[in-house]
């Protein structure tokens, strides 16, 4: 069986990802607390490998390495230190040309999506997806299998989306979702989680 593709993204409620562009999961907006941060760690450990694209990879690398062991922060986000240097990743990127922390980087040759296909194919388990454009990417593709959704109790009312909202021929991403699990977390931020309808060609006979 094929790995799935798994967009794991915090988000407001009119599905916002930053209110000011380049927030990447920092914004001010977003309620984090330690059984939130357990949540993720959890989840985070459960995964075989993540794929992210270069900003969010870059956001990651610039904190988690040096949190592992920095013992002014709280044991769960050093434990999420530990859990995001070791664990296998994946950087898609056309520019970077070395990557560490069990890093490899694929779509310098401009074939990113044909790639993570075979990554797919290739791989047992969840693949946690790091970024909107790469998951547009693959649910334009019909290669993202779920979405994981952590939805923070805030409109923002302006802001970059779930989904890049068009492609370079100005098609909208679209799918169909069945819900498989949801819960809740203190201050009001609850879980979603997705599976991805497969698309179907053809008429009905």
């Amino acid at each position: 069986m094929p790995g799935r593709f798994v967009y794991w993204m915090n988000v407001s409620l009119d599905l916002k990802i930053e209110r000011a562009a380049g927030e990447e999961g920092g914004g001010d907006w977003l309620r984090i607390g330690e059984p939130l941060h357990h949540e993720f760690n959890a989840r985070a450990s459960a995964l075989t490998l993540m794929v992210q694209g270069r900003t969010v990879y870059e956001i990651m690398e610039t904190f988690w390495p040096a949190a592992r062991d920095d013992d002014t922060l709280p044991g769960y986000l050093r434990e999420y230190g530990e859990i995001w240097t070791s664990k296998p990743k994946v950087l898609v990127s056309r520019t970077r040309t070395d990557a560490q922390h069990n890093t490899r980087i694929v779509g310098r040759d401009g074939d990113a999506i044909g790639a993570l296909a075979r990554l797919r194919d290739e791989t047992d388990g969840d693949i946690g997806v790091g970024g909107a454009t790469l998951a547009t990417q693959l649910l334009r593709a019909g290669l993202l299998d779920e979405l994981l959704l952590f939805t923070h109790p805030v409109i923002l009312g302006a802001g970059r989306p779930l989904f890049d909202d068009t492609d370079n021929t100005g098609e909208p991403a679209d799918a169909e979702l069945d819900l498989l699990e949801h819960g809740s977390f203190d201050q009001g931020v609850t879980l979603h989680r997705y599976g991805v309808r497969a698309h179907t060609t053809g008429e009905d006979t």
